[in-house]
């Protein structure tokens, strides 16, 4: 048995790994959802850093997967706990002293996703949907689920942080990208982590939130990883 940690992405709580949960904890293991203080205006990056470790607790040797802006977090965390592998899922990666509100022009994010938008049809000037940036392709019943749970309000107050560490932690560290994802095209992710962590990441089907839409091919990937570390 091992002790998976899920740390969800902006503006997500736990129930974000409800569709992940079962699947790992049919399968023996324990799992771990910590809710980051998403909505308080006050809590910087260095309190989500420590409600991941408090989850942590004195467990050894735990699996540590980061969605989306968890990658700003969980890689400071794993310096601070037992951790045997950490796992990136769609995530940011940073560079040592960005914050992550410069993260997304140092990366060339914005003109990676218009170029995206635009080689797929979509209008890259259209208003914010959820729908068609997050949302796009997961199941109906799932989608009509997420859309009626009530939103949570990410404060920008950890994005304000320089990232602390002065390189990546010496934690083997595997990288999931989704080639449909929208907010962090392919081609970008596949830049990015090459960039900033000089491997290739591995590839899975769908969108950015790939624990809603894709639950059981998401496993099968942290599954490979674990008995591969």
């Amino acid at each position: 048995m091992s002790t998976y940690v899920l740390v969800p992405g902006a503006g997500s709580d736990s129930a974000h790994w409800n569709r992940v949960r079962p699947l790992l904890e049919a399968r023996g293991h324990e799992v771990i959802t910590p809710d980051l203080p998403a909505a308080d205006p006050e809590a910087g990056l260095g309190a989500y850093v420590d409600t991941i470790v408090e989850a942590i607790g004195d467990r050894s040797g735990v699996i540590l997967v980061a969605q989306s802006m968890a990658g700003l977090s969980a890689p400071v965390a794993a310096t601070r706990a037992d951790v045997a592998l950490l796992v990136l899922v769609a995530a940011m990666i940073p560079a040592p002293g960005e914050t992550g509100g410069q993260w997304w022009a140092a990366t060339g994010q914005p003109e990676a996703q218009r170029a995206a938008d635009l080689a797929a049809g979509r209008d890259p000037d259209a208003p914010f949907d959820p729908v068609v940036t997050f949302l796009h392709d997961l199941p109906p019943d799932v989608l009509d689920e997420v859309l009626a749970a009530p939103p949570i309000d990410q404060s920008d107050r950890p994005f304000a942080d320089p990232w602390p560490l002065a390189a990546w932690p010496d934690v083997p560290t595997r990288v999931l990208v989704c080639r449909d994802d929208r907010l962090f095209p392919l081609a970008f992710q596949r830049r990015v982590t090459r960039e900033r962590l000089g491997i290739t990441p591995d590839e899975m089907e769908g969108g950015h939130l790939p624990a809603l839409a894709h639950p059981g091919a998401l496993v099968e990937w942290l599954e490979r990883y674990r008995e591969s570390t």
